[in-house]
């Protein structure tokens, strides 16, 4: 276990899927947790569960991709836990499409909420961290910001940026004890976003998230617990000493 007590993390997209796990197993190592999502009802079920874990949670309704709603949550959340530890920017969509037929739309939404949510979020809370010297900052990327996809232009794009970020990110701030790592999942499962995937898949004949375990070195597809452990060791005293990192958690799937 990673003890966090007295840690506050606030966690962007904790609603579902693999940001509600980050946020349960934080709070199972005694961190407070703050979510901020655009789905409040789920946001709210996310916070009750960390408060019957025994920690304090808050729920706040704001969309990443809208920097004055981050900055307002910001405020929210310190003012009701006092600071911000750890940031975890957790929240993306995907639009998939090629490039020649994806809506123009949809090319600016994913990229809005993928790249620019966690610069927003990284903008609104360094500056407190900065003045204590001290915090961790965790991007959720993907196996996806290593190696493009054919139908996912947007969605590796904005991952492969996430990553540089993360490296520029972490050169900007070592000077102040603050360590920025991001995480690169693979094939995930029960999450919102595999299942818009699944579903496109069926649709166009190709194999979906289980179908493909076989190809995994492990042979078993990955679960939102399989992050958070990462993201919990991240959060730690443990990682003191790394900065700039994007660890894969891929079950072998993909190794550089």
């Amino acid at each position: 276990m990673y003890t966090l007590d007295g840690k506050v993390a606030l966690i962007t997209g904790a609603a579902s899927g693999i940001g509600r796990g980050i946020a349960l197993r934080l709070a199972a190592e005694g961190a407070d947790i703050a979510i901020l999502d655009i789905n409040l009802p789920g946001a709210r079920a996310t916070a009750e569960a960390v408060e019957s874990a025994g920690r304090r949670a808050i729920s706040v309704e704001a969309d990443v991709g809208n920097y004055a709603q981050v900055q307002d949550a910001v405020k929210q959340v310190t003012e009701a836990l006092g600071k911000i530890d750890v940031l975890v920017n957790n929240a993306g969509i995907m639009r998939i499409g090629t490039v020649v037929d994806m809506p123009i739309e949809d090319w600016h939404d994913v990229l809005n909420v993928n790249l620019d949510g966690p610069f927003h979020c990284c903008r609104a809370v360094l500056p407190q961290m900065i003045a204590r010297g001290a915090g961790k900052v965790i991007n959720i990327a993907s196996y996806a910001g290593k190696i493009g996809a054919a139908s996912g232009s947007a969605y590796c794009a904005s991952k492969f940026a996430l990553i540089g970020l993360t490296q520029t990110l972490a050169l900007e701030v070592a000077q102040h004890k603050i360590n920025v790592n991001a995480v690169c999942p693979g094939i995930i499962v029960e999450t919102g976003m595999r299942d818009q995937m699944d579903r496109f898949m069926v649709e166009h004949g190709l194999p979906t998230a289980k179908q493909r375990e076989g190809t995994v070195p492990l042979r078993r597809v990955g679960l939102p617990h399989d992050v958070a452990r990462i993201v919990a060791f991240l959060a730690s005293d443990e990682a003191s000493y790394m900065t700039g990192q994007a660890i894969n958690i891929t079950g072998g799937l993909w190794m550089l």
